[in-house]
């Protein structure tokens, strides 16, 4: 539609010329012929706003522009840091106007965290594997992958420069959509676990179900190390199994 629209006011600029090209053709005089080459330039304006008009992008609206402008959100965040993001840099780097980001959201902490939302891959439910060592695996796999995502990258430069009022809101917002998710699967991989046998029981506590995520954000923010795709690995090899582990079977009791 927006094509259109375009096609049909570049016809309009291309009638309105050739109008003012006939009339000045009729004239007839020679002051009128003398000028012609003068008037050269003229007749290539049309086809010159033409292209320009035709090269402007289609306005986008609804989830395409709301795609845009988190884009432009998680570059901005990456790029510079949450202090020197602005609502006006945004709007510029999604090429809109200002007026349709203030539409949406109040300030740029609404727009930081619901870029993030939208971005973030979501924890999933991790299904029955019939081992709790495997779903594990998968669990924090994905764990990791949303750690390494461009969201991921932007929530860590987020929250490696804000002071402790700014950083509240960021901080609650990472502890509800992404730290409870997990620890919450967790913990069902655990009950899941006991009841099949391959977890010890009253393994399935909160501490316990604290560990995986506490060791992924300590590697992150704390020490400032990548996480490879082996780290799931590592994780649950040696440090979650030994702790959830089938305890040793009782010695045999004396005849």
């Amino acid at each position: 539609m927006d094509q259109l629209v375009r096609r049909q006011a570049v016809g309009r600029v291309v009638g309105r010329a050739a109008e003012r090209s006939g009339a000045t053709a009729q004239a007839g005089a020679p002051a009128a012929q003398a000028a012609v080459p003068a008037a050269r330039p003229v007749a290539h304006c049309p086809m010159k706003v033409a292209a320009e008009v035709l090269s402007r992008p289609a306005r986008r609206r609804g989830k395409a522009l709301e795609n845009a402008i988190f884009e432009a959100t998680l570059d901005q965040l990456t790029s510079g840091g949450y202090a020197r993001l602005t609502m006006e840099g945004v709007a510029s780097a999604a090429r809109t106007g200002k007026a349709a980001l203030y539409r949406r959201w109040a300030s740029k902490v609404e727009l930081v965290i619901d870029a993030l939302e939208s971005t973030l891959p979501r924890p999933a439910d991790t299904p029955d594997l019939g081992s709790a060592r495997a779903e594990l695996l998968l669990l924090i796999g994905g764990f990791t992958e949303a750690i390494n995502s461009r969201a991921g990258g932007a929530m860590q430069a987020l929250m490696s420069e804000l002071d402790h009022e700014q950083a509240a809101v960021f901080k609650d917002f990472v502890v509800q959509r992404v730290i409870e998710p997990t620890k919450h699967t967790i913990l069902d991989i655990l009950q899941r676990g006991a009841e099949r046998g391959d977890v010890r029981p009253g393994a399935a506590t909160p501490l316990l179900a604290d560990v995986a995520p506490a060791m992924l954000m300590y590697r992150v923010k704390i020490c400032g190390r990548d996480i490879g795709s082996e780290f799931a690995a590592e994780l649950v090899d040696e440090v979650l199994m030994p702790l959830i582990g089938m305890p040793a079977g009782d010695p045999p009791q004396a005849g």
